[in-house]
C-alpha cells in the first residue's frame, strides 16, 4: 500500500504542553480536513489552516463535517474535541493525555478513595477561593456553606455593578432560550470553561469522573476544576455582556472568555493547581521517571523490561 502522505505522528515529548496551548476554539457551518500539520475549516467564506499543536480543545457545533484525516492528526497532536450543541452549551468527548505517565491518575484514585486524603484535597480547593483564609479548622459543613455565602456575595456584586437583575442560577438544559440573558451567557461560558478543565485533565492522565467536591458524575472532577474560576472568569462576562444585551449572546460570550482565559494564563494556573491539589507529603515529584514499570508490594516499582529470577 501506498504510504499516505501527511505528518509524522509526533512523540509526546515533542508536542507543546498543555499549559502552552491556545485555550480553545470553536467552528460550526463548516468542513475541517488536513494538510500537512495543519486543520483546515472551510465555510463559505473560504479556508482557514489552524495549527494542531496549538490548540487545547476544538469546539465543534452543529453543521460541523470532520475527515478522517482530519480526526487523525487531531489525535496525534493531543487535541480535545468537544462535540456542542445549539449555542455551545453542551459537550462531550475527552482528549489524549499529553503524557506517558499514569503517575497523577494513580495519585487521583489514592486520594479520592481514601477519607482523609480525599478531605485534605477538598480543603486545598477551598483554599484557592478563600484566598488569604485559614480554612483548616472548618469542617466540610462549614466550608460548603462559606461557599455557597461566597457565591451569592459574588452574584449579587456583579448584579448592583452591571444593574442586571439577579434572580438566581435558573435554565432549561434542554431549552437554552428560555433562559435570561444573563443565565444565558452564563450557560454559554461555562461550557467553554468546562470544555478547557477536561482538555486540561485528560491532557495530565487524570480522570474527568474521580472529583472530591462533585462526585458520582462522569465529569466530576472538571466540574471541580471549572468552579475555581467561575467567580474570576465567566461570572463578570455574563453580567456585562448581559447589561449590553448583544444579539448573539453565545457567541459573544465565547470570544469573550477566550480572551479573558489567555489574558489570565488559566491553561497555565490550571496545570498548576491540579497538580498542587494531588500532591502530599509523599510526593516523590519524580516527573522525568520512566513511565512504565513493574509494581512491587515491598519496594512500590521495580525496572520493567528486565527478565527476573527467583531468589
Amino acid at each position: 500500500m501506498a504510504e499516505i502522505p501527511g505528518m509524522i505522528r509526533p512523540s509526546v515529548q515533542s508536542l507543546p504542553q498543555i499549559g502552552d496551548r491556545m485555550t480553545f476554539l470553536y467552528f460550526e457551518h463548516c468542513k475541517l480536513s488536513r494538510a500537512d500539520s495543519a486543520i483546515t475549516v472551510t465555510d463559505e467564506k473560504g479556508i482557514i489552516h489552524v495549527p494542531a499543536a496549538a490548540i487545547s480543545v476544538l469546539m465543534l457545533g452543529p453543521g460541523t463535517d470532520v475527515t478522517h484525516r482530519a480526526m487523525e492528526l487531531i489525535g496525534d497532536a493531543g487535541v480535545s474535541v468537544i462535540w456542542v450543541g445549539e449555542h455551545g452549551v453542551r459537550y462531550y468527548t475527552g482528549g489524549c493525555a499529553l503524557t506517558g505517565s499514569s503517575r497523577l491518575l494513580v495519585k487521583q484514585a489514592a486520594l479520592v478513595t481514601n477519607q482523609r486524603g480525599h478531605l485534605n484535597v477538598v480543603r486545598k480547593m477551598y483554599s484557592l477561593r478563600f484566598s488569604g483564609e485559614d480554612v483548616a479548622h472548618l469542617t466540610l459543613q462549614q466550608l460548603r456553606g462559606r461557599e455557597g455565602s461566597r457565591m451569592r456575595s459574588v452574584y449579587r456584586h456583579w448584579s448592583k455593578e452591571t444593574g442586571v437583575p439577579w434572580h438566581g442560577r435558573d435554565y432549561d438544559p434542554e431549552d437554552f432560550s428560555s433562559g435570561d440573558p444573563v443565565n444565558q451567557a452564563l450557560s454559554a461560558g461555562n461550557a467553554c470553561l468546562y470544555g478547557l478543565a477536561h482538555a486540561v485533565i485528560c491532557a495530565l492522565g487524570c480522570s474527568p469522573g474521580l472529583g472530591f467536591v462533585h462526585i458520582g458524575h462522569s465529569l466530576s472532577f472538571v466540574y471541580d476544576i471549572a468552579d475555581l474560576y467561575k467567580a474570576e472568569i465567566t461570572i463578570p462576562i455574563a453580567f456585562r455582556l448581559a447589561a449590553e444585551s448583544p444579539e448573539d449572546i453565545p457567541s459573544k460570550t465565547r470570544r469573550n472568555v477566550r480572551d479573558a482565559l489567555a489574558e489570565s494564563h488559566i491553561l497555565e494556573r490550571m496545570v498548576k493547581d491540579i497538580k498542587y491539589l494531588l500532591s502530599d507529603e509523599y510526593d516523590s515529584g519524580e516527573e522525568g521517571c520512566e513511565p512504565l514499570y513493574l509494581w512491587d508490594d515491598r519496594s512500590g516499582s521495580a525496572e520493567y523490561g528486565k527478565s527476573y529470577r527467583e531468589d
